[in-house]
């Protein structure tokens, strides 16, 4: 279906929103996957944040135009779905790798984040990045170590004093 020009333009303006606000972006190629599969991955990518979207290539182009995701511009080849992470920079990589697990006719093209271009090798990488609520807990559970050891070492103080008057009782009653 032929699109008219404020159909474009609408596209693209939506795109580059996106593009705009998302943390990380992945091209992937769809050449082979069924109406079925792509309903799934795009259940699935809603459900984690992930702004999911198969777009014209020449669209992509001007949608990623600006943003830090420009540097994808010359990778735009083919058949493509772009994935947009929205929550965490992971969220895309997540969804895309484990779809991908499964339905083997989807292959990364493009991995980008922060203006940066990683092989698509590095999806991997991507995916183990934490989300937000798991870097808030690490944080925490870095910064509430020293104080739980330092609990420990003042309460050992007490418990050593009272094992040692406990030794002493226990000698002179044997003796």
């Amino acid at each position: 279906m032929a699109l008219n020009l404020e159909q474009k333009k609408a596209i693209v303006a939506e795109v580059a929103e996106v593009a705009g606000s998302a943390f990380s972006a992945i091209a992937a190629e769809y050449r082979g996957l069924g109406v079925d599969e792509m309903t799934a991955l795009r259940k699935q990518a809603r459900d984690n944040g992930v702004y999911l979207r198969v777009v014209k290539n020449t669209l992509a182009r001007r949608a990623v135009e600006g943003t830090d995701f420009e540097c994808m511009q010359e990778g735009l080849t083919g058949p493509l779905l772009l994935a947009f992470s929205q929550e965490d920079p992971g969220s895309a990589a997540r969804v895309i790798k484990d779809f991908a697990k499964e339905h083997d006719l989807l292959e990364v093209k493009l991995v980008s984040i922060s203006g940066q271009m990683l092989d698509p090798s590095e999806i991997g990488t991507l995916a183990k990045m934490p989300t937000y609520d798991e870097a808030v807990s690490m944080l925490m559970a870095v910064m509430k170590a020293p104080v739980e050891k330092l609990a420990r070492t003042m309460n050992e103080v007490p418990g050593k004093l009272v094992r040692t008057v406990a030794a002493v009782k226990d000698a002179k009653e044997a003796a």
